[in-house]
C-alpha cells in the first residue's frame, strides 16, 4: 500500500509541477499563439510550438508504418507458426532489442541509416523524418511484438480447434479466426507503440535534423516536442523556460489521451 501511495503521488507531483508552471506561461504567450504558431524563436519571446506537434505527429506516424505491420506479422509468426526452436531463438532477439539503449539506436541511426538516406535521397543531408521514423518504428517493435504475442496466445484454443473442424486450413484460422479474436490486445500493443515512440527523445535528436519548421518532405529535418525541451532546458530562463514546460505540458496531454483510449479498448476487449 506504501508502495502504491508513494507511486501515486510521484505522478500528482509530476502533474502539479507541469502544470504551476507551464500553465501560466500558456496564459502569458497565449493559447492559440503557442499552440498553433509556426515560429519558435526564444530570443524575440516569440513561442509557438506548432512545427514541433506536427514533426511530433510526422515521426510517429511515420514510425507506426515501419514498425506496425513487423511487428504484428512477427507476433503471429511466434505465436502460431514458429516451432519451438525458432521461438526460443527469436524471443531472446526480441527482448534485447528491448533492452538497447536509445543513445545506441541513435548512434546506428547516424552511422547507418543517415549516410544511406544522404546518398539515395534527392535533397537533405540524411538527418531527416525518415531517418527518425525508421529508427523509432524499429525501437517500438518490442512492445508491439510483445503485448500482441500474449494476446494471441492468451485466445482459447477452441477458436482455433473450431475453425479446423469447419474445415479451415492453418492460415485461414489465423487470420481469419485468432487475429479478430485477438484485435483488442494488438490495438492495445499499437498504442502502447504510439506512446513509446512519442516520448521517445535522444535517438530522435541524434538523427531528426532538429529543425524547428514544419517538414516540406520526408527528407526534411523535423523537431519533436521532446527533443525541444531537451534542447533547450539547459539555458533557459524566465518565460523561455516556461514555454518548455508548457510544452511538456501538451506531451502530457498526448500521452494522457493515449493512455485513456488504451483503457477504453481494454474495456471494451473485456466486455465481448
Amino acid at each position: 500500500m506504501v508502495a502504491a501511495g508513494v507511486s501515486i503521488l510521484a505522478v500528482a507531483l509530476i502533474c502539479v509541477f507541469l502544470f504551476a508552471n507551464g500553465v501560466p506561461a500558456i496564459a502569458q504567450i497565449g493559447l492559440p499563439d503557442f499552440l498553433f504558431g509556426t515560429t519558435w524563436r526564444p530570443g524575440n519571446d516569440v513561442y509557438g510550438i506548432l512545427p514541433m506537434i506536427v514533426g511530433s505527429v510526422y515521426v510517429t506516424a511515420g514510425a507506426m508504418i515501419v514498425g506496425v505491420p513487423t511487428g504484428i506479422l512477427c507476433a503471429i509468426f511466434l505465436s502460431r507458426f514458429a516451432s519451438g526452436r525458432v521461438a526460443r531463438v527469436l524471443k531472446p532477439g526480441v527482448e534485447l532489442l528491448a533492452g538497447i539503449p536509445s543513445v545506441v539506436y541513435g548512434f546506428f541511426g547516424l552511422v547507418i541509416i543517415v549516410p544511406f538516406i544522404r546518398a539515395t535521397a534527392p535533397v537533405g543531408n540524411g538527418l531527416s523524418l525518415l531517418a527518425a521514423a525508421i529508427i523509432l518504428g524499429i525501437m517500438i517493435l518490442p512492445t508491439i511484438i510483445t503485448v500482441a504475442q500474449s494476446s494471441l496466445d492468451a485466445v482459447p484454443r477452441k477458436y482455433y480447434e473450431g475453425a479446423l473442424a469447419l474445415g479451415a486450413d492453418h492460415e485461414r484460422a489465423t487470420f481469419r479466426v485468432l487475429v479478430p479474436a485477438a484485435a483488442s490486445g494488438i490495438v492495445a500493443a499499437v498504442v502502447l507503440g504510439v506512446g513509446r515512440a512519442i516520448g521517445e527523445t535522444m535517438a530522435v535528436i541524434m538523427i531528426a535534423g532538429n529543425q524547428p519548421v514544419i517538414p516540406e518532405s520526408i527528407f526534411s529535418g523535423v523537431r519533436t516536442m521532446t527533443a525541444n525541451i531537451v534542447l533547450e532546458m539547459g539555458y533557459a530562463a524566465d518565460l523561455h523556460r516556461g514555454a518548455l514546460i508548457a510544452t511538456g505540458v501538451v506531451l502530457f496531454v498526448f500521452i494522457l489521451l493515449i493512455t485513456m483510449l488504451l483503457n477504453v479498448i481494454k474495456r471494451r476487449g473485456e466486455v465481448k
